[in-house]
Formats: C-alpha cells, structure tokens, sequence
C-alpha cells in the first residue's frame, strides 16, 4: 500500500514537472512572438519612414512622390486590422517607383542621394526577414498550443491565439540588389 503511494505521487509530481516546462515552454514562446512583433513593427516603421522622408525630398517626380508619400502615410496610420493591407500597398508601391535601376540612379545622382537609396534598401531587405522571424516564432506557438495536454490543462492561460502577419513584401528589384 505505501509502495503504490510513493508510486503514484511520484508520477503525479513527473506530470506537474513536465506541465511545468510545457507551460514555461510555451511562455516563452509568447515572448519571442512579442519581442518579434515589435522588431517588426519597428522595421516597417522604418520603411515607411524612409519612404516618406524620400518621397518628400524632392529627388523624385512628383507623380512618384504623392505615390509613395501617400503609401507611406497610410501604412504608418492604419488600424491593426489594416495594417497588412497598408503595408502591402506600400510595397507594391514602392515596387511600381523602383522597378527600374534608372529610377534609383535618379535618386543615387542627387545631393545625399547615395545615403537615402542606401537607407531605403536597407530597410525594405530588413522587412522580409523581421516578419519571417516573427512568423515562425507564432508558427512554432500555435504547434504547441495545438497539442492535447496544452489544451486540457489550459497551460496557455488567458493569452490570445497568435496570429502571422501576412502582407507582400517583394523588395523592388533595383533595391533588393544594392549593397547595405
């Protein structure tokens, strides 16, 4: 009779070790998600920025600046629920202006062109790779979340089901190609 009770409460402390790290596991999880949200939001802020502050310096056409002024605008002032569309309309965009190297020689020829081709390509290369980051940690969450003990136990509290952000984020050509 002590045997079997030394036994099972034995197993029991082994589940609540293992239902323990299952829900630190998936903690962490959580955490990455947000701190790769944020480096996301941060990077298409930074496009949209560079973006605006391209399209009003007056090195472009005008046509190309109100194109991608408002482009810009908009992704830096939509709803959450917006936002992919926003931000997908600034890359199409910005592929529509730069889809030829010409275009982005034009800028490269300005005063201080140089520095503002090179910041623009740079932030639209980082775009890609923040929200692959952000997506495969909301990836790896959601496998765990569907697991069976995680949702018995409700190991995941009260934290909202994570959600990839899904938008077009094909560099333009003539930018993806230029060195940092």
């Amino acid at each position: 009779m002590t045997e079997t009770l030394i036994w099972t409460v034995a197993a029991l402390i082994l589940v609540g070790v293992y239902l323990s790290w299952t829900a630190g596991r998936l903690d962490r999880l959580h955490t990455r998600i947000d701190a790769a949200r944020a480096a996301l939001d941060a990077q298409l802020l930074r496009r949209a920025s560079v973006t605006q502050e391209l399209a009003t310096s007056g090195v472009l056409d005008p046509a190309a600046s109100i194109v991608l002024y408002e482009a810009a605008h908009a992704a830096r002032q939509a709803e959450e629920d917006q936002r992919e569309v926003a931000e997908s309309e600034l890359s199409q965009a910005l592929r529509a202006v730069f889809g030829e190297p010409e275009q982005v020689d034009v800028v490269r020829a300005a005063p201080g062109g140089e520095e503002a081709a090179g910041e623009l390509a740079a932030a639209v290369r980082r775009v890609p790779m923040a929200r692959r980051f952000h997506n495969d940690a909301v990836r790896a969450a959601r496998a765990l979340r569907r697991h069976r003990k995680v949702r018995w136990f409700r190991l995941a509290g009260h934290a909202p089901f994570p959600m990839a952000f899904e938008m077009d984020d094909e560099p333009p050509v003539a930018l993806a190609d230029r060195p940092a």
